[in-house]
């Protein structure tokens, strides 16, 4: 057999060695994968990632963009591969799950050089809460918090003859400019859709009742609160101004509201800049406002708002780990948090820069109200999670959709909610 020339097989070994170490490799640069899952997002991540690169040009990171579906079934996949993106997103409704099985890098630590106490002093409670596994440590630097706000239609107060939603307004305020609002126009009122964060979450600890106890180790559906609550939420639908489930499952309030049907709908924070980009038709034409109070709580003053909270994460044996954290570093530091505002990607959660997410509606010839989103965070709520939340989401969720339906009278359902999260609870808390 006719033998290969030494120096053909010279180049041969090396185009392998640049297949396997990837693309770009040749330049001497480290590149880097970073995965989120909101295109709105995209351009002020970028920003972030270009700011480190003027301060490392030997590392080039790239942001890549995949469905929030898509997103999680590609990571679990990277996981039991060993494959995970350099750097990506991580949601408070899967770092238990990532963390406990020892997915995560851990990056309590990161910043003990610059000051041990750097997360204390710069990231709230509920942050930091959001970036922790069951353990305590911190599994990623925080990147964002949000909060749960009222959209309403102004051109459709106004034909009612209302006052706009305010601070003093309650659940009563609430039912009532519904239906004069039904009367008057003809449109749905107040769409109560089936969700958790932007949904019925909010009014249950409005009402002083709640989803988890303090230490997370058991359900409170069964708690008198809470049953008010979902009660007063759930038979909001018996009313003709608001639509039904079946009406949602085809049709979210959002796009019911931006096609001018529906007078008031739950929106969080993080999507009213793109809905002010994507509905020119409707700048002017709607607002937001805190959320109604309850006007009885069991304890409180009947204010809640639930919140929530990204992080940036790594992988806890991905090959180039030592790079990964340097700029993880950088992400949760004061300039790229500050960048991340500025382009109008989320609220940052670095203390102190949460207007600098205002600054990105000034493109507008018309304000939203966007200082009742930092007002709310006096009395946020942290985004209900514990280690068993993957086993008790659906059968909640389905049963919620059973009461909607009427296969299920709304006690019944509760007292099933309670159990199973109970029993998923319990039976995580002895693995």
């Amino acid at each position: 057999m006719k033998k290969i020339p030494r120096m053909l097989a010279a180049v041969l070994v090396l185009v392998l060695l640049l297949a396997m170490t990837g693309c770009g490799a040749s330049d001497g640069k480290t590149h880097l994968t970073f995965q989120i899952w909101d295109v709105a997002q995209r351009d002020g991540m970028q920003a972030i990632c270009d700011a480190y690169t003027r301060q490392n040009p030997d590392v080039v990171i790239e942001v890549q963009v995949t469905s929030w579906s898509e997103y999680w079934t590609k990571l679990e996949a990277a996981a039991e591969s060993n494959t995970m993106p350099d750097i990506f997103w991580m949601h408070t409704n899967q770092i238990l799950y990532y963390s406990d099985f020892g997915m995560l890098a851990d990056l309590t630590d990161l910043y003990d050089d610059v000051d041990e106490n750097y997360y204390s002093e710069h990231y709230s409670e509920i942050s930091l809460s959001n970036a922790m596994g069951s353990d305590g440590r911190i599994y990623g630097v925080p990147k964002d918090k949000d909060n749960v706000c009222l959209v309403y239609n102004k051109e459709m107060f106004d034909a009612a003859g209302l006052s706009y939603p305010d601070e003093t307004w309650t659940w009563d305020d609430l039912v009532s400019a519904s239906e004069k609002i039904y009367e008057t126009t003809g449109k749905y009122g107040f769409m109560a859709y089936a969700d958790e964060q932007l949904g019925y979450w909010n009014f249950v600890y409005q009402a002083g009742g709640y989803i988890l106890n303090e230490d997370k180790t058991a359900a409170g559906f069964t708690n008198p609160a809470t049953v008010k609550a979902m009660k007063f939420y759930i038979g909001l639908q018996d009313y003709d101004w608001c639509p039904t489930q079946t009406y949602f499952a085809e049709t979210s309030p959002g796009t019911a509201f931006f096609s001018e049907v529906g007078a008031m709908f739950l929106e969080g924070n993080w999507n009213l800049l793109a809905e002010m980009n994507n509905y020119p038709d409707m700048v002017g034409k709607w607002d937001i406002a805190v959320l109604p109070m309850c006007p009885d709580p069991a304890s409180g003053d009947g204010r809640a708002t639930i919140s929530n909270g990204l992080c940036y994460s790594t992988a806890a044996r991905g090959k180039n780990l030592e790079i990964v954290k340097d700029v993880l570093k950088f992400f949760g530091s004061e300039e790229a948090q500050r960048i991340q505002g500025e382009s109008g990607a989320a609220i940052p959660a670095y203390l102190g820069l949460e207007e600098t997410w205002k600054n990105a509606f000034q493109q507008f010839d018309y304000q939203l109200n966007i200082d009742i989103c930092f007002d709310q965070f006096d009395y946020c709520v942290q985004n209900i999670n514990n280690a068993a939340r993957p086993k008790w989401k659906s059968p909640v969720s389905d049963q919620l959709l059973k009461i909607y339906s009427g296969e299920v009278d709304i006690d019944t359902a509760l007292a099933y909610m309670q159990q199973v999260v109970d029993e998923e609870t319990a039976a995580s808390l002895e693995d």
